[in-house]
């Protein structure tokens, strides 16, 4: 067992690197601001009449006596703002991605902040074109900033420097992939300082790897007394060591160690886990990545946007069909259906009607010549199809009135397609249930990929496949690939 001086304390109470890491802090809300105030300063000189040239005369606007208290309030509404979103808490375990996320929330919601505080003070300069000019600015310096700092941190670490050393409790294969892990990215700063076990018949196969036990759990508070260490990962079984995970835990506590838990104690594979709050009680959830929070916020703001937009600019269109189907068959022009939506809540699905008035009742005769497979029914040449009707449906015109259960927030622009509740009824796999997870939508990955050619089992694999990998941009990939699958009408019944 390696260790160091007695008197030494564990890195993670180090007075040392809590200072550079406080010093740092400060620097970079430092940098914030003063970036904040130069783009402000940019944006107000090219969104005003004033050209960049007389950004000067801008500069003076902005320090009269009368501006400058507010720009102070807008120094400190754009501070709250990046703190409220956790900018300037340790990063060090997050991904690019999520960080570069946490910066648009922030300087989005500053923005808007600050939008509405100029609005309400009457500050003119801060209006106009002057608004997006501000925040792309600012985005883009804060995301820089923090892309640079994680580069150099990087740099760092791999070369020995702000480490943290790590003590792995647990033997087990998944405590192995979690040092392999470690290992493979250096750029985190973390060193495994060694595991701590009971000897079992697997400790053969952590000694192969080339790691060391440096402790038993027993032994385990003294080692931690007497040799530095930042962090503590915990991956022991819950089920047959609770007790002892909860000893460590207490150990490490006392002593001022984090404590790390790792989050895949149950072994999912479709839900990722995370810590909450539940009635003031601290709880893990497991829960399905699907689509939440701001990008949630983000998807249904487009959804509402657009088919506003759409349903004003395709009006003609709608008169034209409504014209159409009440000229050339008996019944109303639209055909309103319950289907399941978000959580299995009920709501009315409208399209155009392509069928005769009793479709409904003539199913139950033609559902031994149905063509596709699973609980689904369609029929390539349905008898029940109006003249009109196969024309809508070719090109998927029916589906038109479905941007009003868009605005209404029934459902999405992109998203599984909504089932009659007779096929839902016949879903014989729980997986399944996974699509009323999300929103319901008018265009998914089955529309895009050849419709009704398609068998059931691969257009559900379809829709799980969207869930888990959804994205803002996977969205507007298939609104664009849905015109040009329109137009073709592969696969539409």
């Amino acid at each position: 067992m390696s260790s160091v001086a007695p008197h030494m304390r564990p890195l993670g109470s180090n007075p040392e690197q809590r200072i550079r890491r406080q010093i740092l802090l400060e620097l970079l809300q430092i940098l914030d601001l003063l970036s904040m105030g130069v783009v402000f300063w940019v944006a107000v000189a090219a969104g005003s009449s004033l050209a960049l040239k007389d950004a000067d005369r801008a500069f003076g606007q902005i320090v009269h006596a009368w501006y400058l208290p507010i720009f102070l309030m807008f120094a400190l509404v754009w501070h709250v703002s990046f703190r409220a979103v956790g900018l300037y808490h340790s990063h060090r375990l997050s991904t690019r991605s999520a960080h570069l996320r946490s910066v648009f929330k922030a300087t989005s919601f500053g923005t808007l902040s600050l939008l509405i505080l100029a609005t309400v003070c009457r500050v003119e300069l801060f209006s106009g074109r002057a608004v997006p000019i501000f925040w792309l600015g600012t985005t883009l310096a804060a995301a820089t900033s923090r892309i640079v700092l994680r580069i150099v941190l990087g740099w760092f670490r791999r070369r020995g420097k702000n480490l943290n050393r790590v003590l792995i409790v647990g033997t087990n294969e998944r405590a192995i992939e979690f040092a392999k892990s470690i290992n493979d990215r250096p750029e985190l700063g973390y060193r495994i300082a060694g595991f701590a076990d009971d000897e079992w018949v697997g400790t053969a196969g952590l000694l192969a790897t080339g790691h060391n036990m440096v402790a038993s759990l027993a032994t385990l508070r003294t080692f931690l007394r007497q040799n530095v260490i930042h962090e503590v990962a915990i991956c022991l079984p819950i089920q047959s060591f609770y007790r002892e995970m909860l000893e460590v835990a207490e150990i490490c506590i006392e002593q001022g160690i984090v404590t790390r838990i790792l989050a895949d104690l149950f072994d999912t594979k479709l839900a990722i886990a995370r810590t909450d709050h539940f009635a003031g009680c601290p709880v893990l959830t497991l829960g399905e990545a699907g689509i939440e929070g701001w990008s949630s916020v983000c998807k249904i703001l487009f959804d509402r946007i657009v088919s506003a937009i759409l349903i004003l600019l395709l009006a003609p269109v709608y008169v034209m069909i409504a014209l159409l189907i009440k000229l050339t068959s008996k019944g109303p022009v639209f055909f309103a259906q319950t289907r399941l939506g978000l959580n299995k809540h009920p709501f009315r699905v409208y399209k155009f009607r392509t069928m005769v008035v009793d479709a409904e009742q003539r199913r139950a005769g033609l559902e031994a010549l149905n063509e596709v497979s699973g609980p689904v029914f369609k029929l390539k040449c349905d008898p029940r199809v109006t003249r009109v009707g196969r024309v809508l449906r070719k090109l998927s015109l029916d589906e038109l009135p479905q941007l009003f259960n868009v605005l209404k927030g029934d459902m999405s622009l992109v998203g599984p397609r909504p089932l009659p509740l007779h096929d839902c009824e016949g879903f014989t796999t729980t997986w399944h249930l996974r699509r009323f997870s999300v929103r319901p939508g008018i265009s998914c990955l089955w529309q895009i990929n050849g419709r009704s050619k398609i068998g059931f089992e691969e257009w559900m694999a379809m829709d799980m496949k969207y869930i888990d990998q959804w994205s803002f941009w996977l969205d507007l990939k298939i609104l664009v690939k849905t015109i040009p699958a329109v137009f073709k009408g592969e696969g539409a019944f």
